[in-house]
């Protein structure tokens, strides 16, 4: 596979960059091209779940899309370094039985020189919140718009 820019070492701009690349791929919910982002033998830590390579992060995904239903996530730059991303996030989605959720963490990335992601360790902590309180409202069948709120304007 080529080159998968920006490649490291990453500014604050292509940092910025790589990170909404990242939300925008996420909120496609397609977890094979998801897959694609990182290396053959990339190493996740998603909560307490911890796989490794393309194929388990395409089954882990699959899973979670399959329970998380209406996904819609929201990504922001924490700080950056060399070859290294932190990100902190937050995502709605309801269950089968139409139960809303938040959930907020963060992530920290590390990067091959190909800029594909090596190694993805993530935190994760949620809580149910009714309906009414959502705060991502947008297309199912997109990106986050570019004039839609980031974390900081909602305080997460």
């Amino acid at each position: 596979m080529s080159n998968r820019p920006p490649l490291p070492p990453f500014t604050q701009e292509t940092a910025i960059q790589k990170v909404r690349m990242a939300e925008d791929g996420w909120n496609g919910r397609n977890p094979e091209k998801v897959a694609l982002a990182y290396t053959e033998d990339c190493l996740w830590r998603n909560r307490a779940e911890f796989v490794q390579g393309r194929a388990a992060i395409a089954e882990l995904l699959t899973r979670k899309w399959t329970r998380e239903q209406d996904y819609r996530l929201n990504k922001e730059l924490w700080t950056h370094e060399g070859n290294r991303i932190a990100v902190r996030f937050a995502y709605e989605y309801h269950d089968d039985s139409g139960q809303w959720f938040r959930a907020y963490g963060n992530e920290n990335w590390e990067f091959a020189a190909d800029g594909l992601m090596a190694r993805r360790l993530a935190s994760i902590n949620e809580a149910p919140i009714a309906a009414a309180e959502r705060k991502f409202h947008w297309d199912l069948n997109g990106p986050r718009p570019a004039d839609h709120p980031g974390l900081s304007h909602f305080g997460f």
